[in-house]
């Protein structure tokens, strides 16, 4: 299936590792022009790097922490014009309500919420101008059906998602699609972390715990990051114009909920 990607600029954050490594190497491979963003110089760096081995291209890279006003400024400067924002972060500390302070509520906001409406508001623009534009949140199946010790998580991701819809119900008019897809148990870093902080209270190793993980969903299995990439790249493309204010889990079968 042709997705009409083929020149399309995107801007992919959050793209060294995981989940928008993948979704980045996906665009790349279907013939978007990205870029992609991390904190990390030398990280950002190796996956481009990466990316190129597979795609035979490589991404731009634009450095910066999205979680700060003046350097979200300056990656979308780099980037140039957007027709595609994938928007995505790492996720903040987990644990229950007694764990965090203030602070941690506020870089966590910062990080899920402010960013990505930081990041809209530099490319909705030229996204309007052109009459085309998509607008991608990675969030998490969490707004769906909240998990436990993931308190953060759950409520700012919720917000964004509320942030979503409003928005793809003020800019469809001009071409733009809105949409989050909501991953679920997925093979990355960040998994990983979860499952070594849930083995230190279980008394279960990480392993075990991964394995826990994918027992939960009907699929028996966690998922595969280009799984998830896929349907970026789909929402991303002319095929998915009437497709907007949604949000998608990819998750094995996870969530329970009807709708």
């Amino acid at each position: 299936m042709e997705l009409g990607l083929k020149g399309k600029k995107a801007l992919v954050t959050g793209a060294s590792s995981g989940l928008g490594k993948a979704a980045a190497t996906t665009l790349v491979a279907e013939g978007a022009l990205v870029t992609i963003n991390s904190r990390n110089k030398s990280r950002l760096e190796k996956a481009a790097e990466e990316i190129k081995s597979v795609t035979g291209i490589a991404p731009a890279i634009a450095v910066g922490d999205i979680s700060k006003a003046e350097d979200v400024a300056s990656v979308v400067k780099t980037a140039g014009q957007v027709d595609i924002l994938v928007s995505n972060t790492g996720g903040p500390p987990p644990g229950p309500f007694h764990e965090h302070d203030d602070q941690q509520w506020r870089d966590s906001a910062e990080l899920i919420l402010y960013s990505a409406i930081n990041l809209t508001r530099l490319v909705i623009d030229g996204m309007k101008e052109r009459k085309w534009g998509r607008l991608i949140y990675m969030t998490s199946v969490a707004v769906l059906q909240p998990i436990d010790d993931l308190i953060l998580s759950n409520t700012f991701r919720a917000g964004l998602t509320a942030f979503c819809k409003t928005i793809s119900n003020t800019y469809a008019k001009y071409g733009i699609t809105a949409n989050t897809v909501c991953p679920g148990y997925t093979a990355t870093e960040r998994l990983w972390e979860l499952a070594e902080k849930r083995a230190q209270q279980s008394g279960k190793t990480p392993q075990q715990v991964m394995e826990d993980f994918g027992k939960a969903t009907p699929m028996g299995r966690v998922g595969k990051p280009e799984e998830l990439a896929a349907l970026i790249a789909f929402l991303a493309g002319d095929k998915a114009a009437y497709i907007t204010g949604v949000s998608i889990p990819v998750d094995g079968g996870l969530v329970k909920a009807l709708v």
